[in-house]
């Protein structure tokens, strides 16, 4: 999967929370500073261009409709931060998260415990 820019990920996120958009809708649901239309309208045609996102034309509005889900997006996006700067062990991301004091040993325990349930 390709890579999305920081433009193109927020422009994903607000469509993702939408379901499916037209392009002022869009533009309405983007975080502060809020972009020109153009802006974003081109971004769109971008994600179309790199198949996360398909057109439905309905006359000559275009509805914008996500076509790689947030989870898919993430997940593919987390193994290659592994792979590029962990060896590809998520224990090493995990680790290092711990270490960085970005995850503490209790939320660590929690998580065990969560992960033990769904079994």
């Amino acid at each position: 999967m390709k890579a999305l820019t920081k433009a193109e990920e927020q422009v994903m996120k607000v469509l993702w929370k939408m379901g499916n958009g037209l392009l002022m809708e869009v533009v309405e649901n983007m975080p502060e500073p809020i972009p020109h239309k153009n802006t974003v309208a081109t971004i769109l045609k971008t994600l179309v261009d790199k198949g996360f996102v398909r057109v439905e034309n309905i006359g000559r509005i275009h509805r914008y409709h996500p076509l790689v889900s947030k989870d898919n997006y993430s997940r593919d996006t987390l193994a290659t931060l592994a792979k590029g700067y962990f060896e590809g062990s998520f224990t090493n991301v995990v680790s290092f998260l711990v270490d960085e004091k970005k995850l503490s040993v209790k939320e660590l325990e929690l998580l065990l415990q969560q992960l033990k349930k769904k079994k």
